[in-house]
């Protein structure tokens, strides 16, 4: 094996001096995966390692998360407000402050696995934190003494057990969904090898599939679980199914490649930002080919393996003093300064995007609070079934599941069939436009159907049918379908190559940000008027969606506005700096 990774090494040092791999390297040795090792670090054989059952290993955690997260969040305020006896207002930030602690650990997740653990033990460390919260939270619903008395409210021992439970289950989910994605496409050799470069596609695709999956069996079977059998037999299922999904994860060890620790993206940040500021007095060259950068960091013998020589940029000139060569400090290299530039100019569009989460968040909350009181009998007046009321996400998951297929398969080959354009279609700031408008049309579509609820709740009518909330979950699911797909398209497409582990993170972090937005504005909505009232025939939640309503009708125009002045990384080399050369970004 230590002659086979001789082929190896020449084709690694023959790309890092520019040239291109020697035929006689890839025909010696086709078996071996290039930049790829196994479990005891010898280079990973293509033959015996990595591919479909490896990937499908790694999705079986992701289901079990995905299953666990949802089922856990979707019917927590029924527990809190019946149980716990806590207000509507303290429950639903309860579950958003959750969901968000849950998507926000996935930066620290991702800056572990790239730096320290590595994606392997980050998840199967993470899945077992995930395991131990969920088996704190079920005994929390278990103990009689960890639950209050009919009409009392819960003790701040009863809610820091519960707490504890939810955020160890949140720091363990932050850990996996950090490095699933990651390590399952570790797999597949992109590079070197068309056909895994196609099964690493649909990998993609299955990825999202399990995802719904899970999600639809969230919000269905298990919520049912906890409504009909007891939430100690829901979360106990929960504790179950992941733990036996570490050991199918564990199992395959000896299949899996792995990939070499490359550092987090956000070390560099942290590098280039604090060399501007040690540099903030030091004279800026006028010409920028004065700056350190690549070519000089490997005459200096530094390792730029993976580095791809980036034009100069006008913006965010105060970053350029980080490659200033000083005689006090290492310089840093000015394609590391135009990788951070880059991610600087995808801010606006990623925190246009937070309202939409907040938008998604009520749809665990305070949607799931209307449905308790309205009627869920599912066939007729006299049907003893009722619907669980956190299953009703289960319109939400259909129509991410309809709105999916039904672009790519009939709205996109009808547009470039009409067109005659093959590149017909929504591009990803388009896509996720449309995400946007939807989510404005569903919270103006909730306030309606909420007064409707109240006033036909203060009259002698019957109680109003619950299946009058499936319009806001179709079109938060619709919007959800739009809004995903083009921002993971867009983080992917723009970030700069050395920085594409911290798409995911980017992308997820709006979804931490729209849950604590939402919780801070339930806080002071609650504060400041009656709207949000434990009894919801008293209050006036309908005020309080026309006030979501209008924050993402606002957003949606902030977002126009930064979309068309935003200029795609593909379309930069046509636009010509006036004076160096470089070029001129519209962001």
């Amino acid at each position: 094996m230590a002659a086979a990774a001789l082929p190896q090494q020449q084709q690694q040092q023959a790309e890092e001096e520019g040239k291109p791999p020697s035929p006689t390297t890839t025909t010696m040795m086709p078996h071996i995966v290039d930049d790829a090792w196994d479990y005891k670090g010898r280079p990973a054989v293509r033959s015996s390692s990595g591919g479909w059952l490896s990937a499908a290993m790694i999705l079986v955690v992701e289901l079990n998360e995905r299953l666990t997260t949802l089922g856990v969040a979707v019917n927590l305020v029924p527990y809190l407000t019946g149980t716990m006896h806590l207000g509507s207002a303290a429950s639903a930030n309860a579950v958003t402050n959750f969901l968000g602690a849950s998507f926000m650990l996935c930066l620290l997740g991702g800056f572990v696995a790239d730096t320290y653990l590595g994606r392997y033990l980050t998840i199967a460390i993470s899945t077992a934190v995930q395991a131990a919260g969920m088996a704190v939270l079920t005994a929390s619903t278990a103990a009689p003494g960890l639950r209050p008395p009919p009409g009392l409210p819960a003790t701040g021992a009863q809610l820091g057990v519960l707490y504890l439970g939810l955020y160890l289950t949140a720091l363990g989910t932050g850990g996996l969904k950090s490095s699933v994605s990651g390590f399952g496409s570790d797999q597949f050799d992109d590079v070197s090898d068309p056909a895994e470069r196609r099964r690493m596609e649909r990998f993609f695709g299955w990825f999202f599939f399990l995802i719904s999956l899970g999600s639809l069996l969230a919000v269905t079977v298990l919520v049912y679980v906890q409504d009909r059998l007891g939430r100690p037999w829901g979360y106990g299922a929960c504790v179950a199914a992941i733990a036996a999904g570490l050991v199918v994860f564990l199992a395959g060890t000896a299949r899996y490649r792995f990939k070499k620790l490359v550092g987090s993206p956000l070390a560099q940040i942290a590098a280039v930002t604090m060399a501007a500021w040690r540099n903030r007095a030091l004279p800026m060259p006028k010409d920028p080919a004065d700056l350190y950068d690549i070519d000089l960091a490997k005459a200096a013998g530094e390792d730029v393996k993976g580095k791809q020589k980036l034009p100069h940029t006008k913006q965010c000139r105060f970053l350029e003093r980080a490659a200033i060569v000083s005689s006090s400090s290492a310089a840093c290299t000015l394609t590391d300064v135009e990788e951070v530039k880059q991610v600087v100019r995808m801010l606006p569009v990623w925190a246009t995007t937070i309202p939409f989460c907040t938008v998604y968040a009520q749809m665990t909350t305070f949607s799931v609070a209307q449905a308790d009181v309205m009627d869920r009998r599912l066939l007729s007046t006299t049907s003893s079934f009722q619907i669980p009321a956190g299953s009703l996400t289960v319109f939400l998951v259909a129509s991410i599941l309809v709105s999916v297929p039904a672009y790519d398969r009939l709205l996109l080959p009808l547009a470039r069939r009409l067109t005659a354009n093959p590149r017909a279609g929504l591009s990803p700031l388009q896509r996720i436009s449309v995400g946007l408008l939807l989510s404005a049309l569903a919270m103006v579509t909730a306030a309606l159907v909420e007064r409707h609820r109240r006033d036909a709740s203060s009259g002698a009518a019957p109680a109003t049918s619950v299946f009058l909330l499936v319009p806001q979950f179709f079109l938060v699911g619709a919007g959800e379908a739009f809004a995903y797909v083009g921002q993971l398209d867009f983080f992917l497409r723009e970030c700069p190559r050395g920085m594409k582990t911290m798409s995911t993170g980017l992308f997820l972090s709006t979804l931490a940000l729209g849950c604590f937005l939402s919780t801070a504005i339930v806080t002071a909505v609650h504060a400041a008027t009656t709207w949000l009232t434990d009894d919801l025939d008293r209050g006036r939640l309908d005020s309080f969606y026309w006030l979501l309503a209008a924050i993402s009708a606002a957003n949606l125009l902030a977002f126009v506005a930064v979309a068309r002045g935003y200029v795609y990384n593909q379309d930069k080399q046509s636009l010509a700096d006036d004076d160096d050369g470089g070029v001129v970004v519209h962001a």
